[in-house]
């Protein structure tokens, strides 16, 4: 398996067309998606509720307002940060890592949250209670794995990484666990569902909650963008350029872990974005995170808009996300390494 420090670094920047497309895709995404499900609406309609919402007036029926207010578009935000979020953590870590495989739950984060909701969901906690306890668990799942993984003499990624194996094993134990003392007429169910993934839940308190985590490590990774071209590198390369690569690390490490554990605990476990469209980006745009992490950003928000779509449209019961991502990035992994004879990227 090649890793992202057996190659050198590509300069590939993005264009003008590709930069308009980045930006105008997941606002393209956004207004299709209002448009599209088991009510549909026209175009007109949506800017008609728009420009109610902006300048007052009464242009639209109630019910219109209703879905596209209270139903559709907090769906939609919660598909454009978890889209983004997790693109952007997923491109964080394989750089961490030097592993073009590694994911959101490379050190358990995702398996925590899973945790904390399975056990908010069996205490029978309302929505936001979940919420409360899934983020916890998720910063928990990260603790561990960084005591376990480091001790005063060494403290290395090899390290860390096997115990985030380790931890992610240990919760997801605890999982099966909530989920054979779950009752199984009520909320065997509703954990099952929710450990799928879907964004039916989502509603503006959830989002006032969630958001605020996401955003701000998607902001921070973003401002050092240009320094995580420095994670592959070795130790003594690394302090070489005058920057902290300990520190680098540690801030990288707990940006992707806050945005994997605020998006599981609004939305479950939602595969393959994180490994999926970094891919694809890099494919297009090369290593160089300057150009790659905001690239990921928007086009893993629109990713998981489109996804949510066909989700909650293409049958009269929801289609639980994680499904529909693995039946996506399976065969484009199968496709890319037959391609590429491998996992050479």
């Amino acid at each position: 398996m090649s890793t992202a420090e057996d190659e050198p670094q590509k300069s590939t920047g993005i264009s003008l067309p590709w930069k308009i497309i980045l930006v105008v895709l997941p606002i393209a995404a956004a207004l299709a998606s209002l448009c599209f499900g088991r009510y549909a609406m026209p175009i007109q309609d949506i800017f008609h509720a728009i420009h109610d919402a902006i300048f007052g007036g009464n242009t639209v029926s109630p019910q219109v307002a209703t879905v596209l207010w209270s139903m559709r578009m907090p769906r939609i935000l919660l598909a454009l940060l978890a889209g983004a979020g997790l693109s952007a953590a997923g491109c964080a870590f394989q750089s961490l890592f030097s592993n073009p495989l590694a994911t959101p739950d490379t050190i358990g984060v995702a398996s925590g949250a899973s945790f904390g909701a399975a056990l908010g969901l069996l205490m029978n906690f309302g929505l936001m209670g979940v919420q409360v306890v899934s983020l916890i668990f998720g910063l928990a799942a990260l603790i561990l794995t960084i005591l376990a993984g480091s001790n005063k003499k060494r403290s290395n990624l090899n390290s860390v990484v096997l115990a985030g194996i380790m931890m992610g094993s240990l919760f997801s134990a605890l999982v099966s666990l909530v989920k054979f003392a779950a009752d199984p007429e009520n909320q065997l169910p509703a954990i099952t569902y929710w450990l799928m993934g879907s964004l039916d839940a989502a509603g503006y308190d959830s989002l006032l909650l969630g958001a605020p985590p996401i955003l701000v490590g998607l902001a921070v990774l973003l401002l050092l963008r240009w320094r995580l071209n420095l994670l592959p590198l070795s130790e003594d390369e690394a302090r070489s350029t005058g920057v902290n690569v300990t520190v680098l690390r540690g801030i990288t490490i707990l940006c992707a872990t806050m945005i994997t554990a605020s998006v599981v605990s609004m939305c479950g476990q939602v595969g393959w974005v994180g490994l999926l469209v970094p891919h694809m980006c890099r494919m297009k745009f090369g290593n160089n995170h300057t150009a790659l992490l905001p690239a990921s950003v928007l086009a893993g928000g629109a990713f998981l808009v489109v996804v949510d779509t066909v989700a909650r449209s293409i049958s009269a019961s929801e289609f639980p996300i994680s499904i529909l991502t693995a039946l996506i990035g399976a065969p484009f992994f199968i496709y890319l390494m037959r391609r590429t004879g491998g996992w050479q990227l």
